[in-house]
């Protein structure tokens, strides 16, 4: 891709946070378009700070963090960038989350919780963010909570174009690993040529994070090659159950495919040991310290958020991108 800022006038600045920056790098190559140099570090208390070694005036600024643990520390980070940014008199600030934080935390169960996706749109918000640019939110209802434009990219593509070809001529199934998830399985089963769609049933104690019971798969799999599809995998227990549910009940081979390798412990166990050949992610998050799993195969986000990155930055059509998904 040729470099932007030669192809326009406007200024185009891409800024790293700290938690994965070999990704930002990598989009900023697509891009022609290196991170803004930045000294960010952490006071003897936690307290954080961050300042631009170059100057940010007018610029349309695109912040990258993917909010791997620390989770938190990477939220307040981000913060801090957008205001340093807005303070600096940036034109325009668009935070790049890869992954979403406190996703799950969409609405309320039960009473007296909180809607946390709903607070970290308003924090952004209130930081200086003018746009937020995402990929494969855990709800779609969650692009309403900020007050101005969300991006909402789809990994689909990219997962899928890699399996298509790598399990091209054998009988396929996509499986969604719970009722929730039935609606991407079924994009993900119209991509796939209508390959036929099934779903596990279980159930869930809202009392016990992480903890999900898998009774029985609803469809005829057997015999076929489950493509098991979910946006996320956090501790690995509700795709490994499903995992465990799908070979019992016949299927030829288990493919996992998930957008956010979250791989919480004992995730990276519990794949190892599930009846899954391969499990294929994308690198919206960075990979856990020594992590190691011959099975996994992870996928470059990158050209995608930068395409859209691009698009943005030209006043374009997000949505082009996706057939109108977006």
């Amino acid at each position: 891709m040729a470099s932007i800022s030669a192809a326009n006038p406007k200024s185009l600045m891409l800024f790293s946070g700290r938690a994965f920056p070999e990704l930002a790098e990598e989009i900023g190559e697509h891009l022609g378009v290196a991170p803004t140099p930045t000294d960010a570090y952490a006071f003897a208390n936690g307290e954080l700070f961050v300042r631009y070694r170059e100057s940010v005036r007018g610029c349309d600024a695109f912040v990258v963090q993917s909010m791997s643990a620390p989770i938190n520390r990477w939220l307040m980070e981000t913060l801090i960038m957008v205001d340093a940014l807005k303070r600096g008199s940036a034109k325009r600030i668009t935070v790049v989350l890869p992954f979403y934080p406190y996703a799950r935390q969409d609405k309320k169960h039960r009473g007296r919780e909180p809607i946390s996706a709903r607070l970290v749109a308003d924090l952004l918000k209130t930081a200086g963010a003018d746009r937020i640019l995402t990929v494969d939110l855990h709800t779609a209802q969650i692009q309403g909570f900020f007050d101005g434009p969300v991006d909402h990219l789809f990994a689909m593509e990219t997962l899928a174009s890699y399996m298509e070809q790598k399990y091209a001529g054998r009988p396929l199934a996509v499986v969604a690993p719970d009722a929730g998830r039935v609606r991407v399985a079924e994009r993900w089963a119209d991509r796939m040529g209508g390959v036929p769609l099934a779903f596990v049933h279980k159930s869930r104690d809202p009392l016990r994070p992480n903890e999900v019971v898998a009774n029985r798969v609803v469809g005829d799999i057997e015999g076929r090659v489950c493509l098991l599809v979910d946006d996320m995998i956090d501790t690995g227990g509700t795709i490994c159950r499903a995992a465990e549910l799908l070979d019992s009940a016949g299927a030829a081979d288990v493919v996992i495919g998930a957008t956010h390798p979250i791989f919480s412990e004992p995730a990276l166990e519990r794949l190892d040991k599930a009846p899954a050949s391969e499990v294929v992610v994308t690198n919206t998050l960075p990979l856990p310290p020594g992590a190691s799993l011959e099975k996994l195969t992870v996928l470059s986000i990158a050209p995608l958020v930068a395409k859209a990155i691009s698009e943005v930055f030209v006043d374009g059509s997000v949505t082009t991108l996706f057939g109108g998904l977006s």
